[in-house]
């Protein structure tokens, strides 16, 4: 009997425990595998020892898989850790698969996002060229939806649900007021603008806000910008805007009042664009106007998250299990989508190098040729993810998770 290894990285949603709760469930099934251990803080709970036997505490707390599913965050904790080219330093991987091998792992999971597969990918090179046998499998996990070969990622679903149902209660709060209003909403994504465009989803019978959509697929011209607003503001006392925090203008300037710093893989980290918006409109239309930046709130909203990618992370998990039995490596586990109406998908595999480092944008055709709205295909490949509700357990009035007070000790 062999082991395995679990970590997870990057930022936190509300699915990623359930691919977890998966991942640990598959193992405890497996007639190959015996004990799967938790890497705390990602990769580096590898390099600093910090482990978690979770086949034991699960068997201690049968219980506390169910709990798992539907807790939000990370169980394990997370890192913003970037490996090292192995040819200009290799004494991290070496570390590593030496722990591979001091803890008899045969298969290492890691859950997490686009700079998570770019670790994949570097760990599955590293291993091929020792002639390591452990299996290197990613499980897919970003509120971006921005992983390549995979239909949809687990936590968009969930957050997608946030966004829209977050923008029909901000529009319910701003319809009550009979003057010229307009409320322009934040929403994150950087290069991808899946999270805004489901937005579009608090559309309804009654209901037609968002009134404009601004994704970063399409350059973004401040001047439009007014006119549609200045248009809608002739039909309608209160005009909502969703935009992306990524938004550009044609020369690919990102359009925000903060200035941009970078994080630990280069990517620019953005605030600013809803308050820019917000002081144009002041300015230039002289209505009441005000921007509100959603921000962190969609990634551990537990209690709207969406049953169908609770359902499908937990099965990710589990089918990274039953790959690694069948001796894959060096791959991300994926979902590919067979019909809209009724939804049904089915799970498989692909090549770990042709999705790390690459982002999947939303079509453009999904997008109005104005660039201020989306197109049906766009609300078909939507609706499907947010579908179902998750029975949350209460104690004293607020959601009971897994405890994670480990995660604020000290290795």
């Amino acid at each position: 009997m062999k082991n395995c290894m679990v970590a997870q990285s990057g930022g936190p949603t509300v699915a990623i425990n359930a691919s977890l709760a998966g991942v640990i469930d598959g193992v405890m099934r497996s007639e190959m595998y015996d004990t799967v251990y938790g890497s705390l803080n990602g990769i580096t709970g590898i390099l600093n020892d910090n482990l978690l036997n979770l086949t034991r505490h699960m068997q201690t707390h049968p219980d506390d898989l169910d709990r798992l599913k539907i807790t939000p965050a990370m169980y394990l904790g997370s890192c913003r850790y970037k490996l090292p080219d192995y040819l200009d330093d290799d004494s991290s991987y070496v570390y590593i698969f030496r722990q591979f091998e001091n803890y008899q792992v045969d298969a290492f999971f890691y859950i997490g996002g686009n700079d998570s597969m770019d670790t994949v990918l570097k760990l599955s090179e590293y291993g091929k060229k020792i002639g390591s046998p452990v299996r290197i499998i990613g499980i897919p996990k970003t509120i971006d939806n921005d992983l390549c070969e995979t239909d949809h990622t687990p936590g968009f679903g969930s957050a997608a649900k946030y966004i829209a149902s977050s923008l029909l209660e901000i529009a319910h709060d701003t319809f009550i007021y009979a003057v010229k209003s307009v409320t322009i909403v934040e929403i994150m994504g950087r290069d991808a603008g899946w999270l805004t465009a489901a937005a579009a989803l608090a559309r309804n019978e009654y209901n037609t806000a968002p009134h404009l959509i601004y994704l970063p697929e399409v350059p973004f011209d401040p001047e439009d910008f007014l006119l549609d607003v200045k248009r809608l503001l002739f039909e309608r006392n209160n005009v909502i805007v969703a935009v992306s925090e990524g938004i550009r203008d044609a020369s690919g300037n990102y359009i925000s009042a903060s200035e941009q710093s970078v994080d630990t893989f280069g990517h620019s980290q953005l605030s600013g664009a809803g308050k820019t918006l917000e002081y144009l409109v002041k300015e230039k239309l002289g209505v009441k106007v005000r921007s509100v930046e959603i921000n962190v709130l969609q990634r551990c909203a537990a209690h709207l998250a969406s049953k169908t990618d609770l359902d499908e992370s937990f099965a990710l998990g589990q089918k990274a299990v039953s790959l690694s039995e069948e001796g894959v490596t060096a791959s991300m586990v994926t979902m590919e989508r067979l019909s809209d109406a009724p939804y049904q998908i089915s799970y498989g595999h692909a090549e770990i190098r042709s999705i790390a480092n690459e982002a999947k944008s939303v079509p453009r055709e999904w997008i109005n040729d104005a660039g201020n709205d989306i197109e049906q295909p766009l609300y078909d490949y939507l609706r499907p993810l947010i579908q179902g509700e998750v029975n949350v357990t209460y104690k004293n009035g607020i959601p009971a998770y897994m405890d994670v007070s480990h995660l604020s000790k000290r290795p």
